[in-house]
């Protein structure tokens, strides 16, 4: 059993197999106590190479893959060559937002930005879920699991540019979810309504919004995991907003 966790500049987590409740989030990936080997793939071998330390440091021994998922075409080739090395893949968690992306007021969005961001956020989870369904269509189960944050949900001033991308990936997921569950298969999405302790997309956001601490709540890692584990377990919704309810966005100006 393979499962898999996609993450742009930090790393994707092939974790052989998922058995136990998780208990760790490294660097915005979803921890799970492993029973088995695991993958890692990375855009930055620097990350790569870090986490795989750290996860050694906990008794978990992990295989490292380099993809860069900014170019779709590589989604399919990641995915082959996962797949030759663990063997049969059970469960993507897509996780492509970093502080890398970082945000844009809606008044200021132009098209080259969004066309920018549409590759990584839109295209390569697609592509990634092409390259699985056909597995998952033969054995019967399998789970596509996205992480996203709270503007995917609602649109919030100041923090565009990822946010209409990234709707439109949940537009996906909800599709997926309706046309798939039939068959065993699982799609659903994680929208974080909160700023996660010790991220970059924290630290980004605290940077374009002034009282951004305010505004949103900190979220714990460990309860996200929790939060990651209930939807792939119970299947029972396309989408889980942590922390619920979510805070209405209110209009600020923060000077720009």
């Amino acid at each position: 059993m393979t499962h898999i966790s996609l993450r742009n500049g930090h790393s994707c987590a092939f974790c052989n197999p998922l058995r136990a409740r998780p208990s760790w989030l490294y660097e915005q990936i979803v921890g799970i106590e492993v029973v088995g080997p695991l993958g890692l793939l990375a855009r930055r071998a620097d990350r790569l190479a870090a986490l795989v330390d750290r996860l050694a440091g906990d008794g978990i021994p992990a295989e490292e893959f380099l993809a860069d998922l900014n170019t779709p075409g590589e989604a399919a080739a990641a995915i082959a060559a996962i797949r030759d090395r663990l063997g049969r893949i059970d469960v993507v968690e897509y996780g492509p937002i970093s502080g890398e992306q970082g945000f844009i007021p809606a008044a200021r969005l132009d098209s080259a930005e969004l066309q920018a961001l549409i590759p990584l956020l839109l295209l390569s989870p697609v592509e990634i879920m092409q390259a699985v369904l056909p597995e998952w269509r033969g054995r019967g189960d399998g789970a596509f699991l996205l992480t996203q944050g709270a503007s995917a949900v609602q649109g919030i001033p100041h923090l565009s540019g990822v946010g209409p991308v990234m709707a439109a990936a949940r537009n996906y997921v909800y599709s997926l979810y309706g046309e798939l569950a039939a068959q065993g298969i699982y799609a659903g999405t994680l929208s974080v309504a909160g700023l996660i302790t010790g991220s970059e997309i924290a630290e980004a956001t605290v940077g374009a919004v002034p009282d951004s601490g305010a505004a949103f709540p900190s979220v714990n890692p460990d309860d996200l995991a929790q939060a990651y584990w209930e939807l792939y377990t119970r299947r029972d919704r396309a989408e889980r907003i942590y922390p619920e309810p979510m805070r209405k966005p209110r209009p600020t100006d923060p000077g720009r």
